[in-house]
């Protein structure tokens, strides 16, 4: 719990210290927002801008003015994103203009590697903001309406506008040619400081494929959230959200990191045109921790969580949180179609079902399931699977915990194969069949026993093939 922090905000390419009005309402009292202009952008546009680093000593110089007196984190939206990584690795490695920094909010963030964008429109970019007024005017709506998963509240609109308008040239075209494209990665290494990690679940280049690729490996204690229907422009398009997210991780910092990774090149593959939109956001959808409501206990939960840890146990850092999903999936009512006639209703069977695998583990060892080492816990599944854990008078006869065990195992190898991250573990390269157009979908053309696509070789090489 970090108490009356302060929150540091730096904005988008062509924002400003307006882009955080709401999200700094929306947070009241929570947190103080200190909102800052970036060189050569909102009231600094008289400053030529700069690159990343020059960028991070202008805030530190902010950070330093203000003197929080208590822990202080900082927001960074796209560009600013980057400079709050290089912020947190000058704090890390003992700066002491920069003691007290507690977290980050890393809101649709340039990663520190190059950030990825079609160099045909990052020409674009650099040549229309010196082009006369009215082509700037008509290019800077279309940079917002672009970047935005939905119309933002009109005077919203006009203001972020205005912005873009008023960003000093040579700043944004020196982001767009050096900040974005300088290479942090190794500099930045892994930050330990814990990081709330936000993505646009309808953003372009840096939606949650990319942030799970490029930015969570280098945070050792993260959360990742995806913001269903957003664009990039998430402290304008979400502050209700956001500052509700912020909130929860103010309260309780991720201690580890708490989502799966993806690797770049499948990442890749995944924002590539041989994945056609629907299917895409699809998977970014499966990419978002359900919200609820749930049904479980906490108790049965905890012991779902360790069900799950032994039968489909996850390596690597982060983790698809499978009892979350299937909690979420048991309050919703819905399911795959079927169950096994003998079986209650699905919450009924897995609310019993976990009393009776609890109350074995109690009987047996005289602690809860959750308590018992790994291969206790095996034991007792073991005994679930062939029909022989006791009897209790609320949970299920023991031979209808073998139907039970066994959906239990379908659905998390159901849930698990259907998030990105699952695809990736096993070189799944299927989803990259086709694309939106019908004339040119890509498809396979090698038929052949074993035959690989060129274009699947970078994800083979970094999943491996498990044929």
């Amino acid at each position: 719990m970090i108490d009356h922090p302060v929150l540091f905000c730096l904005h988008f390419l062509g924002g400003s210290a307006r882009t955080w009005r709401s999200l700094a309402e929306q947070l009241g009292p929570t947190l103080r927002c200190v909102a800052v202009d970036l060189p050569g952008f909102g009231d600094e546009a008289h400053l030529p801008g700069g690159d990343v680093a020059a960028m991070a000593d202008h805030v530190a110089a902010r950070v330093q003015g203000e003197a929080p007196t208590g822990p202080w984190l900082i927001a960074g939206n796209s560009m600013g994103a980057k400079v709050a990584l290089a912020l947190a690795r000058r704090h890390e490695d003992g700066d002491p203009g920069l003691k007290g920094l507690a977290g980050l909010v890393l809101l649709a963030g340039s990663p520190p590697s190059p950030e990825p964008m079609a160099e045909e429109r990052r020409q674009a970019m650099i040549a229309w903001i010196d082009a006369d007024p009215e082509t700037r005017r008509r290019e800077a709506e279309g940079f917002v309406t672009a970047n935005t998963g939905a119309p933002l509240r009109p005077e919203d609109h006009a203001r972020t506008v205005e912005d873009v308008l008023r960003a000093n040239p040579q700043a944004w075209k020196a982001w767009l040619t050096g900040g974005a494209n300088e290479d942090w990665r190794g500099r930045i290494g892994t930050l330990s400081t814990p990081a709330l990690v936000v993505s646009g679940a309808e953003d372009g280049d840096l939606g949650p494929e990319a942030q799970a690729a490029l930015t969570l490996p280098h945070l050792a204690r993260h959360r990742h959230a995806v913001a269903p229907g957003a664009g990039h422009l998430l402290p304008l398009e979400r502050p209700d959200g956001l500052a509700a997210l912020i909130r929860d991780f103010v309260a309780a910092p991720p201690q580890t990191a708490e989502t799966p990774e993806l690797p770049p090149a499948f990442a890749a593959l995944m924002s590539s045109d041989r994945v056609n939109s629907r299917l895409r956001a699809t998977l970014r959808a499966r990419m978002r921790e359900p919200d609820g409501p749930f049904c479980l206990s906490p108790e049965a939960r905890a012991t779902l969580t360790a069900c799950l840890d032994r039968v489909l146990p996850q390596e690597g850092a982060g983790r698809i949180d499978l009892a979350r999903r299937i909690d979420a999936r048991l309050a919703s009512g819905t399911g795959d179609g079927w169950r096994y006639a003998s079986l209650p209703p699905d919450p009924q069977a897995y609310a019993r079902a976990l009393r009776t695998l609890d109350a074995a583990a109690r009987a047996t060892h005289g602690r809860p399931f959750v308590a018992l080492d790994g291969a206790d816990q095996d034991a007792l599944l073991d005994r679930a699977a062939s029909g022989r854990l006791p009897a209790t008078s609320d949970g299920i006869a023991p031979e209808l915990m073998t139907c039970w065990f066994e959906e239990l195992r379908g659905e998390a190898v159901r849930i698990w194969l259907a998030h990105p991250a699952g695809l990736a573990a096993i070189g799944f390269t299927g989803i990259g069949a086709g694309g939106d157009e019908a004339e040119s979908l890509p498809g396979y053309r090698q038929t052949g026993l074993n035959a690989r696509e060129p274009w699947e070789a970078p994800i083979l090489e970094t999943t491996g093939d498990v044929r």
